[in-house]
């Protein structure tokens, strides 16, 4: 599948294929090789080795404190690891200019994020903005997401966050996330604070959305529902370790301890 792409020079087009997103030309657009991360002598995470394949959708699943979210981080610089490397677009995250890495990965966390004194169009316009695209690929890009979302324009453009819902907030989040169609998308349980029908909503639009425009996307839940009806791979971490990568059909047959306590959640 070829999605169209806004350009950030100044608002001229180029088409852009899945195939070709990461410079590796190895199929995956992330890779995380021997990467463990300590505080002290703590280990957060110990020798993850984990590819992200090109338009897949990967969910961490794990308890609290199985170092889900700091993997996460890790694609974006937020976290470094102690041990190893992260690999994006074939690039160590390590020798990316932080600015430039981060513009290029959706971020989309459970509080939003929004800025309060923005109006929704311009919360999702910033990145567009920074990078400098012409102004009116910008509101054609905005206009576009936000009735991707669901958002009309018309009703919701001028709007500041603090008028929106929490589920409003959270689509306009996923909008801002791929304004300047970046190549991959992180989520941290974005929809772990709502309740269980918006939820369910929010889940099955992100799916059309991934459809839509092709996006590759890591998603952090503790939920093994969620986890089930998002992922086209679980990879599921214990204690800071990687104890499984498997589809949906492969984790429900997986006899592994972890995986067996979390496909129990189904049956209460």
């Amino acid at each position: 599948m070829a999605f169209r792409r806004e350009s950030p020079d100044r608002g001229r087009h180029a088409s852009m294929s899945l195939d070709s997103a990461a410079s590796s030309g190895e199929g995956f657009i992330l890779a995380f090789r021997n990467v463990s991360y300590r505080i002290g002598n703590q280990w957060i995470l110990r020798d993850i080795t984990l590819t992200v394949d090109q338009g897949e959708t990967l969910v961490l699943l794990g308890r609290s404190g199985a170092g889900k979210t700091t993997l996460l981080k890790m694609a974006n610089g937020l976290v470094s690891p102690t041990e190893g490397e992260v690999l994006f677009e074939g690039k160590a995250t390590g020798h990316w200019d932080l600015i430039r890495l981060r513009r290029r990965i959706g971020y989309v966390i459970q509080d939003v994020g929004l800025f309060p004194h923005l109006t929704v169009g311009d919360n999702v316009g910033l990145v567009p903005r920074l990078e400098e695209w012409a102004p009116e690929t910008r509101r054609t890009r905005v206009e576009l997401l936000l009735n991707s979302v669901g958002l009309p324009p018309d009703q919701f453009v001028a709007r500041y966050p603090r008028s929106l819902s929490g589920g409003q907030r959270q689509r306009v989040g996923v909008a801002r996330a791929l304004a300047a169609d970046p190549p991959l998308l992180l989520l941290d349980e974005p929809f772990g604070a709502l309740d269980p029908i918006m939820r369910l909503e929010l889940q099955r639009q992100f799916i059309a959305l991934r459809q839509l425009f092709g996006k590759t996307a890591i998603f952090v839940t503790h939920d093994v529902r969620e986890a089930l009806t998002m992922a086209t791979r679980i990879g599921l971490l214990k204690d800071g370790r990687l104890q499984l990568v498997a589809t949906p059909q492969g984790f429900l047959a997986s006899q592994l301890d972890e995986a067996r306590a979390f496909l129990a959640c189904l049956e209460s």
